[in-house]
């Protein structure tokens, strides 16, 4: 369903849909978002979850147990036809940054000025952050003193330091910590443009004003660049804190439960993640598979909200510090206590010193490991999962690392059996229209579903692509930038479809030909290379 008004400016609001949890708000402009933004963002119903503003969109997040999909499109509308009584602007940031960056003289000679003129314009301009994305704490700067369209690298960097300040389109902006990108970069920075243990995460929020002062005794000329970037100063914007909570909510004291012997491919500490922070770039995360951990969370007395161990593949192994109890579910494999074969979905009694044992998984790709009281960690926005895109949350675990747990939320449940089903090869998925089907050639939805399409070896927690036919487009160019959720089913360039998970960014240039329903992503979390896809419209 596609909804639309005439708003004030003469422009249109089209509504969008975005799965069974978003819609998508479109408008004409940057400033016609920023208005609408500003109006959603003044009283928000109970229900709506999240707010994501960009280029040319406003994501709107909701929960449809609390508010209907008809009530949210009424409230857009109702906002658009009143409107903000004033967008105010931001606080003026100052930014000290080196205009040091390894395009500065490329950029310059593509834009047809000298670099001094690139520089200064640059510099003087004062720009606004209109919306954040990417990564945490990444802000989109645009500003009426900046009239250049700069075209993005053709070939993205793997490795772009924190700190880099780079152009891109309309846009300028600096890269909170280290991350691949694709924009050019003109210049360097020190400060700290993201820090979760800040009562202030952000340095540059949403219509904050920004002026870069350059640092003009190590402005870099462009004959004498070498392609360096300077020093980056304090620590990287996604370390968390190193410190131990003595407490986490449900958990009490934390006490050594498990030393971990082999992680395997990866551990990682999740629990549900954080939702409702895509406004400040922080994607959900947490469990993929979040059925498999709330079972095992369970079967150990826990609440279901409690951290465990996502383990990959298997290949893991941990001896108790002391007497506890533990459950593994998800993936299928072999789980043993010194070398006692034992059940999987059920709880197991671990005597200390006693070393469990979680073989290679035969079907399925992640487990789930769930410690009587919770898997306690320092937490980063109200939760401890590990996000592996913005380096939030605990680090992956590694051989002798000690799991510590909390105070357990009930007495271990007596179970004789928990009936569950091993991940199959073949995924039967649902799919509902993406808000840019329009974007592709007559017949491609009806193809994803047509074609069995094969889980490539590109999947981790930020998205799988998925190997088959290319799905033609019927419109080229770039899409500005906009919200993106756990589900989107965005195609790039080569013409395959990539399902974005819980770490995936939140905001994208990629149209979205397809959603997949929330309810139905904690199957894609089991899929592994070579595994099939199946997509059925509902």
């Amino acid at each position: 369903m596609v909804t639309s008004r005439r708003g004030a400016t003469g422009s249109r609001v089209r509504l969008l849909p975005f799965g069974d949890r978003a819609v998508l708000a479109e408008v004409a402009d940057l400033a016609a978002v920023l208005e609408l933004h500003a109006a959603l963002a003044a009283a928000p119903p109970d229900g709506v979850d999240d707010l994501v503003p960009a280029a040319r969109t406003v994501l709107v997040a909701f929960d449809p147990s609390r508010l209907s999909r008809d009530a949210v499109h009424a409230w857009i509308l109702f906002c658009d036809q009143q409107g903000p009584d004033a967008v105010l602007p931001g606080p003026l940031i100052e930014v000290p940054v080196r205009y040091d960056g390894a395009d500065l003289d490329s950029t310059a000679e593509t834009l047809g000025i000298p670099v001094a003129e690139l520089v200064r314009r640059h510099a003087a301009a004062e720009w606004t952050v209109a919306f954040t994305g990417f990564a945490p704490g990444f802000a989109y700067l645009v500003s009426p003193d900046w009239p250049y369209e700069v075209p993005r690298l053709a070939s993205p960097r793997t490795r772009v330091p924190a700190g880099a300040l780079g152009v891109a389109g309309e846009f300028s902006g600096a890269y909170p910590r280290q991350t691949p990108g694709g924009w050019r970069l003109i210049g360097s920075t020190d400060v700290v443009l993201f820090d979760p243990d800040a009562a202030d995460p952000v340095l540059l929020p949403p219509r904050a004003r920004v002026r870069f002062v350059p640092e003009r005794s190590r402005i870099a000329a462009a004959a004498v660049i070498s392609g360096g970037f300077g020093a980056s100063g304090g620590r990287d914007a996604g370390d968390p804190s190193s410190a131990l909570p003595s407490s986490s909510a449900g958990h009490g004291v934390a006490a050594p439960a498990l030393r971990i012997l082999a992680p395997g491919a990866a551990a990682t500490v999740q629990d549900l993640g954080r939702p409702g922070r895509a406004a400040l770039g922080i994607a959900r995360s947490g469990a993929l598979d979040r059925g498999a951990l709330r079972v095992a969370n369970r079967l150990v007395g826990n609440a279901e909200t409690a951290a465990g161990l996502e383990i990959v593949l298997g290949g893991f192994r941990a001896r108790a510090e002391h007497d506890t109890w533990v459950c593994v579910t998800g993936a299928l494999a072999d789980v043993s206590v010194d070398g006692r074969a034992v059940d999987a979905y059920a709880p197991l009694h671990l005597p200390a010193g006693a070393t469990l044992a979680i073989g290679a998984a035969r079907a399925g790709l992640r487990l789930y490991l769930a410690v009587r009281g919770g898997v306690v960690s320092p937490t980063a926005f109200g939760s401890m999962a590990s996000d592996v895109l913005a380096g939030l949350g605990p680090a992956p675990s590694a051989a002798g690392d000690v799991i510590r747990s909390g105070t357990p939320a009930g007495p271990v449940p007596t179970v004789d059996g928990f009936p569950w089903s091993v991940p199959p090869a073949l995924i039967d998925v649902p799919l509902s229209a993406g808000p840019r089907a329009d974007w592709f050639a007559a017949g491609a939805l009806e193809a994803m579903t047509a074609a069995t399409w094969t889980v490539s070896a590109d999947a981790d927690r930020v998205g799988i692509r998925l190997d088959g036919p290319a799905l033609p487009r019927a419109r080229s160019g770039e899409l500005p930038s906009e919200g993106m959720r756990p589900g989107a089913v965005q195609v790039p360039p080569h013409g395959r479809p990539v399902v974005l998970l819980a770490d995936g960014p939140v905001t994208g240039g990629y149209p979205v030909i397809g959603v997949v329903p929330d309810a139905a992503l904690d199957a894609l979390a089991q899929a592994r290379p070579g595994d099939g896809v199946r997509f059925r419209r509902v």
